[in-house]
């Protein structure tokens, strides 16, 4: 029996919108859109034959783009098999492109419009809407990369980063991140190696998500929406909405099967 597959989200900073990354079968990688507003609805995109980098990843803060970094190993463009990209959500189209050379990148982040773009010219594409409307920059080495952006914090008993813990691996597992509930004040607490850095699973403890004192035992990422209430990707590969202990909505994504049928004409186009 094939297992669940591992999913994790990434929330937009300005609208009700999530892009889920998903891993599984092993060799293939899924990205879809999760409008989490009043009415939810997922909307499935591009497969990828490949690794994407979950927390070297990032969402504008519109929800409109994704920027991913990836490794495809038979990958014959410009950029080679490992890239930083830019693509409209929830395609993998990329309108433009960096090559990495390896996998030793940071990945990229959106920033305040008009800053950063400290980039080399791009191997493929142009920024178009990057230079005027949206700011991009390379991300700081950190563990929870996304969530640190997303308006988590570390709890105050979490170690201080050493100085030598140059990408901020040494204390990952005693690395405890959360977040407060808009609604209720409720506090979601997350931690594991695993958490942190979203790869290579066997190295590190897996995510450990808490609801105050309360372990979420089926969860395997979790956040608030901004109106407060909670969503879960489940251990089982399901999308939930949740107030409290009841599920108000899910998508099932456990079954899902590879189908990577060229996208839209749009997914091509700022």
């Amino acid at each position: 029996m094939r297992p669940p597959p591992r999913l994790f989200g990434i929330p937009a900073r300005e609208a009700p919108v999530v892009a889920v990354l998903r891993r599984g079968p092993s060799a293939w990688a899924q990205v879809g859109r999760w409008d989490v507003g009043s009415t939810p609805s997922y909307q499935p995109g591009s497969w990828l034959r490949g690794t994407l980098y979950p927390q070297r990843c990032d969402l504008s803060p519109d929800g409109r783009y994704l920027s991913y970094f990836t490794l495809r190993p038979h990958a014959d463009w410009a950029p080679g098999p490992t890239y930083l990209a830019v693509s409209r959500l929830p395609w993998l189209t990329a309108l433009v492109a960096w090559g990495t050379g390896g996998t030793w990148t940071r990945g990229l982040q959106f920033v305040e419009p008009g800053t950063g773009l400290d980039l080399d010219p791009p191997d493929v594409g142009s920024l178009g809407p990057l230079a005027t409307t949206y700011g991009l920059a390379y991300s700081q080495a950190a563990s929870f990369a996304v969530e640190r952006r997303t308006g988590w914090t570390e709890t105050p008993d979490t170690p201080p980063r050493q100085e030598h813990d140059g990408y901020d691996e040494r204390r990952a597992e005693s690395i405890v991140m959360q977040r407060t509930s808009s609604r209720d004040g409720s506090v979601l607490t997350v931690r594991g190696g695993q958490a942190a850095f979203r790869g290579l699973p066997g190295w590190f403890e897996p995510p450990l998500y808490a609801l105050g004192d309360e372990v979420l035992v089926d969860a395997q990422w979790a956040d608030w929406t901004v109106d407060g209430r909670l969503l879960v990707a489940t251990t089982a590969g399901e999308l939930q909405v949740r107030e409290g202990a009841e599920v108000v909505w899910r998508e099932d994504l456990a079954g899902l099967e590879p189908d990577p049928r060229p996208p839209p004409a749009e997914a091509a186009r700022w």
